[in-house]
Order: structure tokens, then C-alpha cells, then sequence
């Protein structure tokens, strides 16, 4: 069953923010990642619109997207996140 990254960001420094995103993508990609949704246009439904960014990446699993989160290249990513942004971050497994 795949496994989903689901991040809800709010960028505080764009600028910085960018080089996390460059060094991420280029983890994601090494553990077959694929970007389904990136801060493109969002509608709430029903309560509160999620501030920022909200990105969401396919996995083959949900031990592959732990796996890429775990690992040096991503951790190194996140450290260039740290004070360009916050948010929370979660892996949910599909149904099917």
C-alpha cells in the first residue's frame, strides 16, 4: 500500500526556503517519491484554510516514505528548513 507525505508549511523566509526544497526534492527522488500536490491553489471546506504550503508525495509504501525522511539526505534538507519555515509533517497509508 503507498504511503503518503502530507506537510502543512508556513514559509517565513522564501529565499532560504528554496534551497531546503532543492535539497529535498532531491531526496525524494532517490527513495522514488513522487510530488502529487506542492502549494498549488487550496479551498477550505470546512473550517480554517491550512496556513502556507500544502504538499503531499506519494511513496510505495510507508516504509519508504519513513525511509526517506530518516535519511542523511533528507535530514541534511531539513536542517535549511529549520528557520525558513514550520509546519507539521506526517506519513499516512493508503487503503489500498
Amino acid at each position: 500500500m503507498a504511503g503518503y507525505w502530507i506537510a502543512l508549511v508556513d514559509v517565513h523566509d522564501p529565499e532560504a526556503y528554496q534551497e531546503y526544497a532543492k535539497r529535498a526534492k532531491l531526496a525524494v527522488e532517490k527513495f522514488g517519491g513522487r510530488p502529487l500536490a506542492r502549494g498549488g491553489r487550496k479551498v477550505a471546506l470546512e473550517g480554517a484554510e491550512p496556513p502556507g504550503r500544502v504538499v503531499i508525495i506519494e511513496f510505495d509504501n510507508i516504509e519508504q516514505a519513513q525511509a526517506c525522511y530518516n535519511s542523511p539526505d533528507y535530514q541534511e534538507a531539513r536542517s535549511y528548513r529549520a528557520d525558513a519555515a514550520s509546519g507539521q509533517f506526517m506519513v499516512v497509508e493508503s487503503l489500498a
